[in-house]
C-alpha cells in the first residue's frame, strides 16, 4: 500500500502516547480490498479528557496541524460525533479523527480491531464487517458509489475474513437491510 508511510506519521503518535485507535474508511478498504486514490486517513480514537495532553504533545506543531486544545476538548466533551483533524504540514497528508464517545458501533469495533503488521511497525484497523457497515452508511447518507465499490472488492478480495451471520445480523440490528439489498442489484449489473 503507497501510503504505507502516509498512515504511520499518524499512527506512531497515537501508539507513542498509549492512545486506542483503529482506522476505517478508504484505507481500511484498501487494506481488505483493492487500492484506489484517497488524501486522508480516518482514525477512530478513544480520546478521555486525560488523554488530551498526550494527543497534543505528541504531534509536534513544526510537522503537524493539530487543533488547539479548547477545539479537541469540546469534541471529547460530545458523547457523538465528536471530530477533528490532524495535517502533516509536508505531505499534506490528513487524519479525520473521529471520537469514540458513546458510539455503541464504535464500542463493538474496538473488541474486534485487527493488528495488522507492516515491516517494523503495526496498525490496528477497524475489523471489515465494521467497515462494511460504516460504508453502506456513508452511501445511505451521501450515495456516492464509491463505498459501494468498495464494499464490493472487500468482498471479493476478504470473504474468508469476514464474518457473514455477524455481518447480516449488525446489518438487520442498524436498518440497513434495504440499502444491504439495493448493494446486490448494483454489484449485479
Amino acid at each position: 500500500m503507497p501510503e504505507t508511510d502516509l498512515v504511520l506519521l499518524f499512527t506512531r503518535p497515537l501508539d507513542r502516547a498509549g492512545l486506542r485507535y483503529f482506522i476505517t474508511g478508504s484505507i481500511a478498504g484498501m487494506i481488505y480490498g483493492e487500492p484506489r486514490l484517497t488524501m486522508d486517513v480516518d482514525l477512530v480514537l478513544v480520546l478521555p479528557q486525560a488523554g488530551i495532553k498526550k494527543l497534543i504533545e505528541s504531534f509536534d506543531e513544526t510537522q503537524f496541524y493539530c487543533p488547539p486544545s479548547e477545539v479537541i476538548f469540546e469534541e471529547a466533551g460530545r458523547s457523538e460525533k465528536g471530530h477533528f483533524n490532524l495535517i502533516h504540514h509536508d505531505s499534506g497528508f490528513k487524519a479525520d479523527v473521529y471520537l469514540a464517545g458513546n458510539d455503541p458501533l464504535h464500542a463493538w469495533a474496538f473488541t474486534r480491531r485487527r493488528e495488522i503488521k507492516m515491516d517494523d511497525d503495526s496498525i490496528w484497523v477497524a475489523p471489515p464487517e465494521y467497515v462494511i457497515l460504516r460504508k453502506l452508511q456513508f452511501y445511505q447518507e451521501g450515495r456516492s458509489e464509491k463505498h459501494l465499490r468498495d464494499i464490493d472488492a472487500m468482498i471479493d478480495r476478504s470473504a474468508d475474513d469476514i464474518d457473514e451471520p455477524l455481518l447480516m445480523k449488525m446489518i438487520s440490528e442498524l436498518g440497513l437491510d434495504e440499502v444491504w439489498k439495493g448493494f446486490h442489484a448494483w454489484r449485479s449489473f
